[in-house]
């Protein structure tokens, strides 16, 4: 107790107990801040996933790359294209549109392309019946010596051409072979087959084009 009559003095804190004490709340201050950081509020603080949120654009359906049920559109102009025959020439689509006037019919195959096969004696038979349609194969994603031994075994009298620079596959895109596309004199696409066609479906096609 005090002799001097003032109020007693409180006693010091010991300097080791009070540094221990702001540590803690030091400790537990950062670490709350960590977990805000880390954490986040859901929303702005997030981690970015870079695709997240991407609009991509809308994928061709089948029903889109054939058009509605074949029919031509304005827009729905065939791809230029320019190969070498078989036979030591060429053929440009725009210039045959341009020079000639007859529809097209474009067919793309391969030499492992067994349906391919099947259905090219029944092209070369339409083209005999139809010499006012130009009818050209094209062989696409082949290997040329391949495609063109292919052609002399299947022995078919309309035009062969090879697609050296894909630019006929990455034109048409063709859902698979083989794939077949009638070309207007107007250089619109009148109707696509995906798949095996046959001089009777050949026939109702142009049928179809020239009545139109």
């Amino acid at each position: 107790m005090a002799m001097d009559g003032h109020s007693p003095t409180p006693p010091a804190t010991p300097p080791g107990p009070r540094r221990a004490a702001l540590a803690a709340v030091l400790a537990v201050v950062l670490l709350g801040a960590g977990a805000f950081f880390l954490l986040g509020d859901g929303a702005d603080d997030a981690p970015t996933d870079p695709f997240a949120g991407a609009v991509l654009d809308k994928a061709p359906s089948l029903s889109d790359l054939a058009g509605q049920e074949g029919t031509p559109s304005s827009a729905d102009v065939a791809p230029d294209f320019s190969v070498r025959t078989f036979d030591g020439g060429s053929f440009t689509l725009a210039r045959h549109l341009a020079e000639d006037g007859r529809p097209v019919l474009l067919n793309l195959w391969a030499s492992w392309c067994f349906p391919c096969r099947t259905e090219m004696p029944e092209i070369d038979a339409f083209a005999a019946a139809h010499p006012e349609v130009a009818v050209i194969g094209v062989a696409v994603q082949d290997d040329p010596v391949a495609a063109e031994e292919f052609t002399e075994e299947i022995g078919v009298s309309y035009i062969i051409g090879f697609d050296e620079k894909d630019e006929v596959n990455d034109g048409y895109l063709p859902l698979g072979l083989p794939a077949t596309f009638l070309i207007a004199p107007d250089g619109t696409i009148a109707k696509r087959v995906f798949g095996v066609v046959s001089e009777e479906s050949l026939e109702a096609d142009l049928l179809a084009l020239l009545d139109g």
